[in-house]
C-alpha cells in the first residue's frame, strides 16, 4: 500500500487573501503552508498570529491524498 502526500489547492475566490500563493494549483501541503506563512508576514501580521489556529482554512483551500488521520493526533489537535 503506498501513501500519497497530501496536497492543498487554495479556491479561487480567496486569492486575494494569500498574495503570492497560487490559486487553482495543487501542491504539497508544506508547500502551500511555507507560501500562507510568507503571505502573513508580508502582510505585517506578527509571528505570534501564525501559530494561531489552522494555518490553511478549510473553507479556501481544498485537499486531497494523505494517510487518514482517524485516531491520530496532530500537534494542534494536542493543545
Amino acid at each position: 500500500m503506498s501513501l500519497q502526500r497530501r496536497e492543498a489547492r487554495l479556491k479561487t475566490e480567496f486569492a486575494s487573501l494569500y498574495v503570492g500563493v497560487p490559486a487553482g494549483v495543487w501542491a504539497p501541503v508544506t508547500q502551500m503552508l511555507d507560501g500562507v506563512t510568507a503571505s502573513r508576514l508580508l502582510a505585517g501580521r506578527h509571528s505570534g498570529e501564525l501559530l494561531r489556529g489552522r494555518r490553511l482554512d478549510d473553507r479556501h483551500f481544498e485537499f486531497r491524498g494523505g494517510a487518514a488521520q482517524v485516531g491520530r493526533h496532530t500537534r494542534t489537535s494536542d493543545v
